[in-house]
């Protein structure tokens, strides 16, 4: 039996602050200091990857680079590489509920590179050295991918004008690398400046017994440095283009189903070089998360493979995946890794046995469990204590906005009477405390959900482009009464992290 514990799903774009988008600034450890104070044990983050058109973290340039974003800049100000000057004056977004992407995007930009000039000029260059050094496998690549991709107008490679350099050709790699110097130094430098800023938080959070739970995507996107440089993992023409593409068959929720666009692997040539570029994802990983969620594990077992160019997702079909074979080679060369396995949607016996075969916990979603009618594989009663229980997830509704808008009054009657909820008791309490009651060794509630907020502040519509990923809090919604309310959940029910009641924290 695992030991009880408890976390908090927020990810760092949600987060309080002056510019525009949540960062890795002061706002980022009072809320670690928020945690310790409520006796959790874990903060949960969605992916920290760049982000692209859509704004999602789960279509990134690159599965091993930073999100630039949230680079604080008062940070950047106390190390003395820009002037509090500089950021006066300027409109990173009026509303600071959501964040506004495009002038994020357009007014971040010249910031960094003044920074990043002020850098080259005065900065600590043997730890950036080293840095380099240490992170060359995938720096350089990443570094290549986005100043050529700037280069041809923020076009994703498989778009590029020049065929040489679509397929790396080492002389045009040369004369892209001469002529982008420049650029080359700035993505080198801010991928610095994220991790220094990123790692000296994590240690602020696992100083004070605050383990980091983070959220690794099952694919990557198609305009990607890693598809650039590795095409031959993934099924593609002989031009580099995908031919098949994820998503998630028609269901109940959706008549056709998911369409994600990601290119699909091919997991042959993978098994054939012994899945390097999963474990080198995965060592990476580990250094920045103390957990790591993966995405769609079910995808690992079949996934649905849906011809490119379709309008939808109908069109696919189940294909076998790497089953177990993936996890043995990872097993083998990293050893036991803590691992989350994201099983919701379509189970199946042969993905439940990878999930037991692997050790790892999988997840429950308390908003799927009230069926009048039919037993939910997702009701606390069934959960075993090998896994983690939510609120919701990033791609829920929130707790409010589900129960107002998402389902009919039996169903609300049987949350009702399954929940025990009280006449004077909310019913988004009442959804916590069947989560922190559950047997699960892990309860995680998202900030929405504490703070009781409707389904404005849903962070993800799936399948919807555009609108997504913008919910942040403000500073004057986390009261005491939040706190308390955390608080007294991590107390009742047993999830109190013990190592901050021995550090008398």
């Amino acid at each position: 039996m695992k030991k009880r514990q408890s976390g908090v799903l927020m990810h760092i774009s949600s987060l309080p602050g002056k510019y525009g988008i949540g960062s890795f600034g002061q706002a980022a450890y009072d809320f670690v200091d928020f945690l310790v104070r409520t006796k959790q044990r874990y903060w949960q983050i969605l992916p920290l990857g760049t982000t692209s058109y859509g704004d999602s973290p789960y279509q990134s340039f690159s599965a091993f680079a930073g999100n630039t974003h949230f680079i604080d800049f008062d940070l950047l100000i106390e190390q003395g590489l820009l002037d509090a000057s500089d950021v006066e004056g300027i409109d990173f977004g009026q509303d600071p509920t959501e964040v506004d992407y495009a002038k994020i995007f357009e007014q971040r930009r010249p910031l960094l590179e003044k920074a990043v000039e002020a850098f080259l000029k005065t900065g600590d260059w043997d730890d950036f050295s080293r840095f380099a050094e240490q992170n060359a496998a995938w720096l350089e690549l990443f570094a290549e991918y986005m100043a050529i991709k700037e280069h041809f107008d923020l076009k994703a490679w498989t778009e590029w004008p020049d065929a040489a350099i679509r397929a790396r050709q080492p002389e045009a790699l040369a004369s892209y690398r001469a002529q982008l110097e420049d650029k080359l130094t700035y993505h080198r430098v801010t991928q610095y400046f994220f991790f220094k800023q990123w790692l000296k938080l994590k240690a602020y959070a696992n100083d004070n017994h605050i383990e980091i739970v983070g959220d690794m995507p099952i694919y990557v996107a198609e305009d990607s440095s890693d598809m650039w440089a590795n095409p031959h993992l993934f099924k593609t023409e002989e031009n580099g283009k995908a031919t098949h593409i994820a998503g998630c068959p028609p269901d109940e929720f959706s008549a056709d189903g998911q369409l994600w666009g990601n290119p699909i692997y091919d997991w042959e040539a993978m098994d054939q070089d012994g899945y390097k570029w999963w474990i080198e994802r995965l060592r990476e990983s580990f250094k920045i998360y103390d957990i790591v969620r993966i995405d769609h594990f079910r995808g690992f077992e079949s996934y649905w493979e849906i011809p490119a160019g379709s309008d939808t997702a109908a069109p696919g079909k189940w294909v076998k995946g790497p089953d177990y074979k993936l996890f043995a080679a990872v097993k083998e060369e990293l050893g036991d890794l803590n691992i989350i396995a994201e099983d919701l949607g379509f189970m199946t016996d042969e993905v439940i046995e990878l999930r037991e075969r692997t050790g790892f916990p999988g997840m429950k979603v308390l908003q799927f469990a009230f069926n009048p009618d039919h037993e939910s594989i997702d009701s606390p009663h069934l959960a075993p204590n090998n896994s983690v229980m939510y609120t919701g997830t990033h791609d829920n509704n929130t707790v409010l906005g589900w129960y107002r808008n998402e389902i009919d009054d039996p169903t609300r009657e049987y949350m009702a009477r399954y929940t025990n909820r009280k006449e004077y008791e909310t019913v988004v309490h009442a959804m916590l405390r069947t989560v922190f009651s559950s047997v699960s060794f892990m309860a995680i509630a998202t900030m929405q959900d504490l703070l009781e907020l409707d389904g404005s502040a849903r962070m993800n519509f799936p399948s919807t482009l555009g609108g997504n990923w913008s919910w942040r809090m403000t500073e004057d919604q986390l009261t005491p009464a939040v706190e308390e309310n955390l608080l007294d959940l991590t107390t009742i029910y047993r999830r109190i992290n013990e190592n901050l009641v021995d550090s008398n924290q």
